[in-house]
């Protein structure tokens, strides 16, 4: 497609390496394109996309985590998720990775100079691009967008700031934006208005898309645990429906599943872009993130709820977010690593099944 040659890279080259680090992008590129040589990996690359079409999913990692907070290390997500989706490759079509500079997050934050200085890195001159990982990702989204009006994307991230171009992107995209409503699954609402000044980033995102749907309440938060203010304050003063942690194990999968089905269906949604925070899991499936918490969802109760959902509403855009392998506060040991990415990959292959339906 023109222009994402620029904007884009091969899958899993969208994390700036010098040499630590790089060994795990070979082994991925390898595993991808059957070549250790980065030169033929990028022709494959570009070719295959001169042939995309909507007939399967999308995928396209953010690897930024320079919106996140606490504990960084989402920028690896992209990169171990794609490594458990590999066996599932025949099943959707990859975009690349999003080129990131790992000091930015969107370009409105940066002077003109520095914006002439970064396109001159990243596209060998100055021009018109943008070159911040959210401002490069919009502009490759409205892209897509443009040429497969009805393209559904898989996001991988990435911390949840990186969730903000993707469902902008989807909503502004969709004919029928009354139709279209989203599913959240996060410990945390992300709901402030503002982080230390900042507008964009994994605390604020959610706030900056409500105005972006037909009514606040098309978004539905599913797991919350985390939060300063109660879930009346949030449906009071932002009118968002939440389904805490607790009030979901405590009700069971069939009683979250009609109770989404029917706050969607009164609504008049028929299309639904799915968000997943891996903190909206407990701990103890998946610690290797930002800011793991107890007490969470399990992932048979998740995969079940998106299963059922698919089969009411059609799941045309999805995104995993804040998969941190190397990342927890307490340390992550192997075992622990292997367990969260390997949850993190079921999660992306349950997406992607409901994408494909």
């Amino acid at each position: 497609m023109k222009g994402l040659t620029q904007l884009l890279t091969i899958p899993g080259n969208g994390i700036f390496t010098v040499s630590t680090g790089q060994a795990k992008k070979d082994k991925l590129i390898k595993a991808l394109y059957g070549t250790g040589s980065a030169d033929k990996a990028q022709k494959t690359w570009e070719k295959s996309l001169t042939k995309m079409s909507t007939e399967l999913p999308f995928i396209l990692g953010i690897p930024s985590d320079n919106g996140g907070g606490i504990q960084r290390g989402a920028n690896w997500g992209p990169l171990a998720v794609r490594e458990e989706i590999l066996p599932l490759h025949k099943t959707f079509q990859d975009l690349g990775d999003v080129r990131v500079i790992p000091h930015l997050l969107h370009d409105k934050y940066l002077n003109e100079k520095t914006i002439q200085d970064c396109q001159r890195a990243l596209y060998g001159k100055k021009n018109k691009l943008p070159v911040s990982p959210l401002s490069i990702a919009e502009e490759a989204l409205k892209n897509i967008y443009k040429k497969f009006p009805a393209a559904k994307i898989l996001g991988l991230g990435g911390d949840h700031s990186t969730s903000y171009p993707l469902i902008k992107s989807w909503l502004l995209s969709r004919k029928k934006k009354n139709t279209s409503g989203v599913l959240h699954f996060d410990a945390h609402t992300d709901l402030l208005e503002r982080r230390l000044g900042i507008d964009l980033c994994f605390g604020t995102w959610t706030y900056h898309i409500l105005d972006l749907l037909s009514t606040r309440d098309h978004i539905v938060q599913l797991g919350i645990r985390a939060s300063g203010k109660s879930k009346k304050y949030w449906k009071e003063n932002l009118g968002v429906e939440q389904y805490w942690a607790k009030d979901v194990n405590s009700w069971g999968v069939e009683k979250v599943y009609l109770k989404l089905k029917n706050h969607y269906k009164k609504l008049g949604i028929e299309e639904l872009y799915i968000t997943f925070d891996i903190d909206a899991l407990d701990a103890s499936y998946a610690s290797a993130t930002g800011t793991p918490e107890p007490e969470g969802l399990l992932p048979s109760d998740c995969a079940a709820i998106i299963g059922l959902l698919s089969n009411d509403f059609k799941i045309t855009g999805a995104d995993l977010m804040e998969v941190a392998p190397f990342v927890s506060p307490d340390g992550v040991s192997e075992s622990e690593r292997r367990s969260s990415v390997t949850v993190a990959g079921d999660i992306a292959k349950i997406l992607l099944h409901a994408l494909n339906k």
